[in-house]
């Protein structure tokens, strides 16, 4: 099941005797890039914790018992939210999802929000939870739990940056990985979640929440840490309960800046061939945009071909106008969808690169449906809609 990655040509020595000439565009309609020679990795500072093999579950008791009386569980779901370039876009999507807590019959109401990554920008630095993350969502009331994403982790300096001051992941520790809960702001407790990355255990649902580090790998060089942590995960989760995995980079994307995480791809197939269990979905972030993809599989437990989506929903706020947004090869723009990739078990199915938005995901004992919604640049949470909606 794993993608094999075709490396790009050699570029003769001459062409760079007298320095860099860039790296070859991706092939058109190729959702993974080529697999880099090195990469930069960053290990997190303190060692995993042994209670992180139990599936955590720190639901509001009431919350819980809500869903399970429904038959159902809702939840939003959005990525790569940091307001650095100015809050408004977040703003606009965090009242979008307001509105939807305010207003849901109890039964529809979302449980909780579920970043997949880039919490802040640029580096992850407690100073920046303030005005990022706690004061655009102080009206959100339900749970907020995250993975990290590159920016949460990263510590190098950009030019016009300040240096950093703090070791990778000090700020996530600090308001995602707590201890006990504090008061870290007027507006919130600081969550308690085991590590980077976790198993969350809800009503009809197991996540398993991964950090792939700062250019999508889940562990350095001669380790295997997570990639243990993420087979037994998948082994051990309820089969009664659907599966979803959460990553920050995408294993897919026809983006023209980063295109899919050949390492990540790799992760999630291993895994899937070594605890016979394939994701109901895939989540994640990265990109600032919406793709949607579908993948055909064969479950190893029962050796029937499955279709799996695979969803970016990294448009959370980072991307102040619709030039911010990432945007996919220009090659692929006009084309009839769904639109087959260069693999032949992976199409898009949809996109949108014009505007933010965000999903909320239903879930019980049959199936997940997944509703993305977008909210406009011009116009913001009061013009709010609908853009698909689908199942899993």
């Amino acid at each position: 099941m794993s993608h094999a990655i075709s490396q790009p040509s050699p570029i003769p020595s001459q062409l760079t005797r007298h320095g860099s000439v860039g790296k070859p565009r991706r092939p058109t309609g190729d959702p993974v890039a080529a697999l880099k020679e090195s990469t930069r990795f960053e290990p997190i500072p303190h060692p995993a914790p042994q209670r992180l093999s139990v599936p955590f579950n720190v639901f509001d008791p009431a919350a819980s018992q809500a869903a399970e009386s429904a038959g159902k569980l809702v939840f939003h779901c959005v990525g790569d939210v940091g307001g650095v370039n100015g809050t408004a876009t977040q703003d606009a999507v965090s009242e979008s999802m307001e509105e939807q807590l305010s207003k849901a019959a109890a039964k529809d109401r979302p449980a909780f929000l579920y970043i997949v990554g880039d919490v802040v920008y640029f580096n992850g630095q407690q100073r920046l939870y303030k005005h990022e993350f706690y004061e655009p969502y102080q009206h959100y009331r339900a749970l907020i739990f995250a993975i990290p994403g590159n920016h949460d982790g990263d510590t190098h300096v950009r030019k016009g940056d300040t240096p950093d001051t703090e070791p990778t992941l000090y700020g996530f520790f600090e308001n995602f990985c707590d201890s006990a809960p504090r008061h870290v702001s007027p507006y919130r407790m600081s969550m308690t979640q085991p590590y980077p990355y976790w198993t969350l255990d809800a009503p009809f649902l197991t996540i398993i929440g991964l950090y792939s580090n700062i250019e999508g790998s889940l562990d350095g060089r001669g380790r295997s840490d997570q990639q243990y942590f993420l087979e037994e995960q998948m082994k051990s989760a309820s089969p009664e309960k659907k599966l979803i995995v959460a990553v920050h980079h995408p294993p897919f994307s026809l983006d023209s800046a980063h295109g899919g995480c050949p390492d990540i791809l790799n992760a999630v197939d291993l895994a899937t061939a070594a605890s016979k269990r394939v994701p109901d979905a895939v989540l994640s972030g990265h990109v600032h945009n919406y793709q949607r993809f579908s993948r055909k599989v064969k479950d190893p437990s029962t050796g029937k071909e499955r279709t799996i989506p695979y969803v970016i929903a990294g448009a959370g706020g980072y991307a102040d106008e619709e030039r911010s947004m990432h945007h996919l090869q220009k090659e692929l723009i006009g084309k009839k969808l769904p639109l087959q990739t260069t693999l032949t078990d992976v199409k898009l199915e949809n996109f949108n690169q014009a505007e933010p938005g965000f999903l909320r995901v239903t879930v019980d004992k049959q199936k997940i449906n997944f509703e993305y919604f977008l909210v406009p640049f011009k116009g913001g949470a009061d013009k709010v809609a609908l853009f698909e909606q689908f199942a899993a």
